[in-house]
């Protein structure tokens, strides 16, 4: 129902900002771009989907292997019992464990084009227990509520983007979008568990939260002890080099434990299809929608508010040509990309504007993208506080954002 009132609210807010445009200020072009952003917003849900076809067949395919063979059981093992108690919803031993743990590592690697098939087969185990097929449930909440929050330990897309557009050291960004989105992802646990009313305070679950944190700083200490131009080079080995060796361990387990691996491929790949499928109109919906809101100069409007709020309020400003990047983020992954490109043109990609726009890049994710995508996969319509709770992780990235890059180049 949430998800249902905001994409009215898209619509019907782009209507006035038009006609306000049309009637008042004469511009007579505002509804001939809202009308064609509809249609290009269409085209790219469409093209977004049958991309996934083949990703969603090649990693459904590799889970159903991982499956089978039980390399996916060895990982749960690891983490089931943090698991069992952040979900307690799902059974020790169901095969969402799995899923859940494949889709945070993709993520945290930065391997977007891993991590959303495995988020959706995750979402469709998850599903199998959902007694309301049409209501979210507690466990589903708080998996999509921390994939919105984006924790991402290598940065690799904006690294790139970076180096494309004229940075002297691409990675010195990597640092605080660690921070920021570590920050995020805690926000978002620790909310998310207040709400459904899970004991964060449980020796398990500290011991974990302890361990994850020692580990980002583990890590944070040694890409700031090497040589910036070396830190983007390593991030990328190590990534697909640990990629690489998840897909041989499926592999090999399944050989040893005399798996037709091959049939087990094919028979979870052909479930790749079907979901590709089945989210074209989702994604078509909450698109259309954010391309109206764009075209129609709303966001623009936000801005520059935003930055009147500030200078009234005698704060900085010059944070406020990052901020499209920051409001564009929630809304969509590849809009906030654009943003994010266009401050480092304008601005340079090493000015405070280029970093700090990267950095909201990295602090969170496309939280309605995610829920679109990831609840319209399996029919769920009624979110209860899952936009709340995303769209809080989402601020909480963005203040963090801003005072680490005021720390680090302010």
């Amino acid at each position: 129902m949430t998800l249902n009132y905001i994409w009215l609210a898209f619509f019907l807010i782009a209507l006035v900002v038009g006609a306000v445009k049309l009637v008042f200020l004469g511009d007579t072009a505002v509804f001939t771009s809202m009308v064609q952003a509809t249609f290009d917003s269409a085209k790219t849900g469409f093209e977004i989907s049958l991309g996934l076809t083949g990703v969603l067949t090649l990693w459904l395919g590799l889970m159903k292997v991982g499956e089978r063979g039980g390399a996916i059981g060895a990982m749960a093992t690891v983490v089931r019992p943090f698991f069992r108690r952040l979900f307690p919803e799902i059974p020790s031993d169901h095969p969402a464990i799995g899923s859940i743990i494949m889709n945070f590592a993709a993520n945290m690697l930065g391997l977007d084009n891993a991590a959303t098939p495995l988020g959706l087969k995750a979402m469709n185990e998850l599903q199998e227990l959902n007694p309301d097929k049409e209501t979210a449930t507690n466990a589903q909440i708080m998996f999509l509520v921390l994939n919105t929050s984006g924790l991402t330990v290598i940065p690799i897309s904006i690294m790139v983007y970076r180096a494309e557009l004229g940075a002297a050291n691409p990675s010195d960004v990597f640092l605080p979008i660690l921070i920021t989105t570590y920050f995020a992802t805690l926000v978002a646990l620790v909310a998310t568990a207040a709400v459904q009313r899970i004991n964060l305070f449980d020796r398990v679950i500290m011991a974990y939260l302890v361990g994850v944190t020692g580990l980002v700083a583990a890590t944070t200490w040694y890409f700031t002890g090497i040589p910036q131009e070396q830190v983007q080079a390593i991030s990328n080995v190590v990534a697909n080099v640990i990629l690489y060796g998840v897909i041989s361990s499926f592999l090999v387990m399944a050989m040893l434990r005399k798996v037709n691996a091959y049939e087990a491929f094919i028979e979870g790949g052909k479930e790749g299809f079907t979901v590709a499928i089945r989210i074209i109109p989702y994604l078509v919906a909450i698109l259309v929608a954010i391309g109206v809101f764009r075209a129609s100069g709303t966001l623009d409007l936000l801005v520059q508010g935003l930055s009147r709020v500030l200078e009234a309020m005698g704060l900085r400003s010059d944070l406020v040509p990052a901020l499209p990047t920051a409001l564009m983020k929630p809304l969509s992954g590849s809009g906030a990309r654009g943003m994010m490109v266009d401050a480092m043109k304008t601005y340079g990609a090493d000015s405070f504007v280029g970093r700090l726009s990267s950095t909201f890049q990295g602090a969170t994710d496309t939280t309605f993208y995610i829920l679109a995508l990831y609840f319209g996969a399996v029919g769920v319509r009624k979110t209860r506080n899952a936009v709340a709770l995303g769209l809080l992780a989402d601020l909480a990235g963005v203040v963090a954002a801003i005072f680490v890059a005021y720390i680090f180049w302010g």
